[in-house]
């Protein structure tokens, strides 16, 4: 029995869209190539040539967004009656080296690596784009399919929001996404309905105030002390303020105040990171953070500058969308290649897509079936088992095909 004949929609019809094996092997490549030439955020030029090179050798007309890098493009005519589904990609790598050995196509640029599986992700959306293509020249595409490929995914607040503000939303009804995932095995996806991540923004505080000799703590702000004690008595003050379901976090990654033992400092710096999970909760973060951190720093006679840069709300998935992207793994390789998924503390500007449209996000199982190593995300010796790539083509290539008889 061929694939072809062994997906089926949920009614027992056969849905067309499965991969070719020069496809397949063709994408690995282009792949490859991506991982080998890693680019940072809005620096994604080359990257964006070759999606766009290849969008073209298929008769497609791909757009450059206005910033110079990422792209949107349709498959089929916009129909103002019927919003369209778009499958997103983002396509930035990030600023660590790649410290796979022995792998021929490991990065070529130094301190840079595709280590989140935004080239899986870019692949992905690339393959079902081409395979769609070919069901519209056919007459098997009911309704057109944008593919939006998106710079900057790694820089807060996101590229997601420039390529809103290029068009990649106008006429859109409905958006999809996956999201690497070495927990899961290749083969296989994790869905959620509602928040599947979390919200996330920057932290930078201030501190200043008079300084002086040790010795003389009671003559100074002692920036130290009110360094240390915002530091702790931040987290569990904002932790006391909002409804402990909402996991609404601050957690430092720097502290730094003073050059020398015996004298106190006048300058002191926090950084760190907000992290929520409830939608409303971020909404009112800012106030409850500022508010805490005032309150701690007044109390030990410092003056505090707060930078609360916004970053992403958390990823909630539309119920309908999630069940759309359930019933096409399902056509494709049958309900066991569906599991259940936690909600992550990591932060996604797939969300601001979600701000205008409903949508929804998969899990993209990566593992190699059996192995028992897990290569993390935003490590520099992650990779993905590229058998991931032809499961998540033929999952958008059944969503878009299912969506249109919606």
């Amino acid at each position: 029995m061929s694939r072809e004949s062994e997906a089926v929609t949920p009614g027992g019809a056969a849905l067309p869209g499965t991969l070719p094996e020069a496809l397949r092997a063709e994408l690995v490549a282009f792949r490859r190539d991506l991982h080998m030439h890693p680019e940072l955020g809005f620096q994604e030029f080359r990257t964006t040539a070759a999606i766009k090179a290849r969008l073209e050798q298929a008769g497609l007309r791909p757009r450059v967004l206005a910033g110079g890098t990422g792209l949107t493009c349709d498959i089929g005519e916009p129909d103002p009656a019927r919003p369209m589904l778009a499958l997103r990609a983002d396509i930035d790598a990030l600023p660590i080296p790649d410290t796979k050995t022995g792998c021929a196509y490991r990065s070529t640029v130094p301190d840079r690596a595709h280590a989140c599986g935004h080239d899986v992700h870019t692949t992905v959306v690339l393959g079902a784009g081409l395979v769609l293509a070919d069901l519209h020249a056919k007459g098997l595409l009911g309704r057109a399919v944008r593919l939006v490929f998106q710079p900057a995914e790694e820089v807060l607040p996101g590229g997601a929001s420039d390529a809103i503000g290029s068009g990649a939303l106008d006429g859109v009804g409905r958006i999809v996404a996956v999201h690497c995932d070495p927990r899961v095995d290749a083969g296989r996806i994790g869905l959620r309905q509602g928040p599947i991540t979390s919200a996330c923004d920057r932290l930078e505080v201030s501190l200043d105030g008079a300084g002086g000799h040790t010795a003389r703590p009671h003559l100074t702000t002692d920036l130290v002390t009110a360094a240390a004690r915002v530091a702790v008595d931040v987290p569990a003050l904002v932790a006391r303020r909002v409804d402990a379901r909402s996991g609404l976090s601050v957690t430092w990654g720097r502290i730094e105040s003073g050059h020398a033992c015996n004298v106190i400092p006048q300058h002191a710096e926090l950084s760190g990171t907000v992290r929520c999970l409830d939608l409303d909760a971020w909404r009112a973060a800012p106030d409850v953070v500022h508010a805490a951190i005032d309150e701690v720093a007044t109390m030990h006679r410092a003056k505090s500058q707060i930078n609360y840069v916004r970053g992403v709300p958390p990823v909630v998935n539309d119920p309908a969308v999630t069940d759309l992207l359930r019933d096409a793994m399902t056509a494709r390789r049958g309900a066991e290649s569906v599991e259940g998924t936690e909600q992550s503390l990591g932060g996604e500007d797939f969300s601001w897509y979600l701000e205008h449209v409903p949508g929804a996000m998969a899990r993209l199982g990566v593992r190699k079936p059996g192995e028992r190593t897990v290569r993390d995300l935003h490590q520099g010796d992650f990779d993905a088992d590229e058998s991931a790539i032809a499961v998540g083509v033929e999952l958008f290539t059944a969503t878009a095909l299912l969506d249109s008889g919606r």
